[in-house]
């Protein structure tokens, strides 16, 4: 009975912002004229891709492209769209999947599957939808950075209108102003005759071959013959390797010229031929047929939401070869994929030396982070509720990780490390949680005790991963941003109220939950699964790092954090927590966390990649970047005055939303940016639901980040250095919302400002200019109107 009503409180939350009240009618709009398509011949490469690319893969991009309309490339512009969206609400059954490139190669299979065109007109009484889409908007735009009409429906659960060609008319007749692109400043008089000509000149789509470079060939060639060697060994360390970069965009830092990024898939073709992909769901589904892994180039444009760069090249191969192959090491037959092999991988691949698949998580541990963190499932609230929004991720040392040291306690931890959602019955979910989660907490008990009887001094800092004194993977930050997520380099902002320390079967587990074995097609049984056992795997890395916490202290900090029912949880959800056994830390204060938390940045500083983080953690009068203009110093000084103060000191924060990006300008034209985060607080994380009863307005507190994070802005200032201090002041006693919208008018940038898509295109091109491979575009579906 729980799951069902679990079911309906899903449904209901996904779709809350699709019921509302009626409205009276406003008047009609009256439109304004169109200008001419132009009849001279229009280039696609040259003159329409440069306008898709500016204006519309900022919402139509990845999964959550409006009616699946992905485009960031020709495919997805020429396979049009689909009635249904994948993120559409909970489904009783898995959709078929729909990824380009993949599960169709031609245009006649899309169609075949529902899929319309978007780019011809459905009869001789109606015209091509984009050019219906494009005149609507054009003929009523919105007047300049005005705030938008409370009619408009906004964000990520705004029920899209997924109309064909023949129904445009009453669309359009119903909704005046959603004209695409979307509630926004629209395309110039010139964007729009030039996409208006080309539709009416056929909309043709030359057909350009990707011309790889002689130097890319070679690459790719050693590299598939790498992954596709004969042997046992190799077959399986192949198969481990290629479910953890499947997600990846790889490239080869090696190589002279222009960036170009790749993917790895498996193909029922060898090298040398064309790629024939082989579309399982999922990467360790079986293939059923033989196959080779493959490299094939990523066309399109680059959406900064799903940018996971990872380098393939000498050192990295040299890498693999000194962890997997130089010591040999007893093989059995190769595992299959049934359904043991894939809930499990620590049985599938039990013969590969533990210590190598960990280090080498570990080598990367930022990108592994990125992948679940920034991947499909952290969208939408419910996928990101049973995280804090602002947290430090540790690892445990491979040498202090028993999963990899003892071999007979490894042995007997396997069988309870396998996670759920490989069944997707519905009628089964509750049952199936029920054996999932008796396995993980018999596994969370035998990990007890194994680790009070072979560490009876307790855990010290000496048990973390120092990154062998150089590597930056060893420290990271990730911040939830209510409805997604971003991880970044170093220990960012003040201490965190929580912090995670990872091992071996904690940071694998994730991985594989929330990247091999999420599918974004799936139904409500295999999503809720998976984020009821991200529960676990978040309060058994809590657990961890409480070991390093005094012995008789540690509930009491635990109750701090599952304050109200959370507590509930421990003893029936969650496994009790240790709290006898001795830590081998010293503490000498009243606050042990902060105490630790502060050995930590000083004995880490060298694999901190913010060892300092003086606007967030300011020590002295010098709240700035000692290393940064003096122009920027100033920002840097007057900005560092919003952060670690909770929102009763400052009430500014209660109007801003979770992902704030900031343009400082001066009087030369040069910038700066930051991100402005809003750390939302919490009694608790412990549900999947009932977040807003669970909020603490109150506590929460903002934290600066000089540069770019997260994928999906909220909201845009932009503020010459002069104006900065009075920016600040102004936000910071911004209790009411008049006091924020006079803000807004003097600096923000609204959906309807005049160059609201210059100014949000610089921050990739600022990025571009000093992050190349983190640099995409933004997506805009949660930009706010304020």
């Amino acid at each position: 009975m729980y799951f069902v009503s679990l079911f309906f409180l899903l449904s209901a939350c996904q779709v809350n912002n699709t019921l509302l009240p009626s409205i009276a009618p406003a008047p009609a709009p009256i439109p304004i004229a169109l200008p001419a398509p132009v009849d001279n011949p229009v280039s696609y490469a040259e003159e329409i891709r440069p306008i898709l690319e500016k204006k519309c893969v900022t919402c139509h991009s990845c999964y959550d492209a409006p009616c699946q309309l992905n485009l960031e490339g020709t495919e997805g512009l020429l396979r049009g769209a689909f009635r249904e969206s994948i993120y559409g609400g909970p489904r009783t059954e898995a959709m078929q999947p729909t990824r380009l490139g993949v599960d169709e190669q031609t245009i006649s299979g899309w169609r075949e599957r529902g899929f319309y065109s978007v780019l011809q007109a459905g009869n001789e009484r109606s015209e091509a939808l984009i050019s219906g889409m494009i005149s609507l908007a054009k003929q009523f735009p919105f007047p300049p950075n005005s705030k938008l009409p409370d009619s408009i429906e906004l964000g990520i659960n705004r029920k899209n209108q997924c109309v064909s060609s023949e129904k445009f008319a009453d669309y359009a007749h119903e909704r005046p102003l959603s004209g695409m692109p979307f509630a926004v400043t629209g395309l110039s008089d010139q964007e729009y005759s030039l996409l208006a000509g080309w539709v009416k000149q056929g909309a043709v789509i030359p057909d350009e071959p990707i011309m790889l470079t002689s130097d890319e060939k070679k690459v790719i060639k050693e590299w598939e013959a790498f992954f596709n060697q004969d042997g046992n060994r190799h077959k399986l360390v192949a198969r481990w390797l290629f479910e953890h970069l499947f997600v990846a965009s790889l490239y080869f830092p090696e190589l002279e010229g222009e960036l170009r990024f790749f993917e790895i898939l498996r193909s029922s073709t060898p090298s040398d031929a064309d790629i024939e992909p082989i579309a399982t769901v999922s990467p360790n589904d079986d293939p059923v047929v033989p196959f080779f892994y493959r490299l094939r180039p990523i066309t399109g444009s680059i959406a900064h939401k799903r940018r996971i760069p990872y380098p393939l090249h000498q050192k990295k191969q040299q890498r693999i070869n000194a962890l997997f192959f130089n010591k040999p090491w007893p093989m059995g037959n190769l595992p299959g994929y049934s359904y043991t092999e894939r809930a499990n991988p620590f049985v599938t691949f039990a013969d590969i030396p533990a210590h190598a698949r960990y280090q080498f998580m570990l080598d990367d541990a930022e990108y592994f982070v990125r992948t679940f963190i920034h991947g499909p499932v952290c969208r939408g609230q419910i996928a990101t509720d049973v995280i804090r929004d602002h947290f430090w991720a540790l690892f445990q040392d491979p040498e202090s990780d028993l999963f990899v040291t003892d071999a007979s306690y490894q042995r007997e931890a396997i069988p309870l490390l396998a996670m759920p959602g490989q069944n997707d019955d519905l009628l089964a979910m509750g049952e199936n949680w029920l054996r999932y989660l008796k396995r993980h907490n018999d596994y969370q008990a035998l990990r007890q005790n194994q680790y009070v009887s072979q560490q009876p001094q307790g855990a010290s800092l000496a048990h973390i991963w120092d990154g062998s004194g150089k590597n930056k993977n060893a420290l990271l930050t990730i911040f939830r941003h209510h409805n997604s997520a971003s991880v970044v380099g170093g220990l960012v902002g003040d201490i965190p109220q929580t912090l995670w320390l990872m091992d071996y079967p904690l940071l694998e587990r994730t991985y594989y939950e929330l990247v091999v074995n999420f599918d974004v097609f799936g139904n409500v049984a295999h999503q809720l699964l998976t984020r009821l056992y991200f529960d676990l795997i978040r309060n058994g890395s809590e657990h961890n790092f409480m070991r390093l916490m005094p012995a008789g202290q540690r509930e009491t900090i635990l109750h701090d954090w599952y304050q109200d029912l959370g507590k509930l949880k421990f003893g029936i959800v969650y496994e009790k927590i240790d709290d006898e056994s001795p830590s081998a830390e010293i503490f000498t204060t009243e606050n042990p966390k902060q105490e630790l938390a502060h050995r930590i940045l000083s004995r880490f500083q060298s694999v901190n990649a913010v060892p300092s983080d003086p606007l967030n953690r300011c020590q002295n009068a010098n709240c700035n970047r000692p290393d940064e203009p003096r122009w920027v110093q100033s920002a840097d000084a007057a900005l560092s005055t919003l952060v670690a103060r909770p929102a009763a000191r400052l009430s500014g924060i209660k109007q801003l939303p979770e992902v704030t990006f900031i343009r400082v300008t001066n009087e030369k034209d040069e910038r700066t940016v930051y991100t402005l985060l809003r750390d939302r607080a919490h009694s608790n994380v412990a549900f999947i639901l009932g977040e807003e009863s669970r909020y603490q307005p109150d506590k929460d507190q903002l934290t600066i980040y000089p540069g770019i994070t997260g994928s999906y802005p909220n909201f845009i200032f932009d503020v010459p250095v002069a104006q900065v201090g009075e920016f600040v002041t102004l936000l910071g006693n911004a209790g009411k919302m008049e006091h924020f919208e006079h803000i807004v008018e003097t600096w923000g940038v609204r959906r309807t400002h005049p160059q609201f898509w210059e100014i949000l295109h610089d921050f990739t091109a600022w990025q571009s200019e000093r992050q190349p491979l983190m640099a995409g575009i933004f997506d805009i579906n949660r930009y706010e109107n304020f």
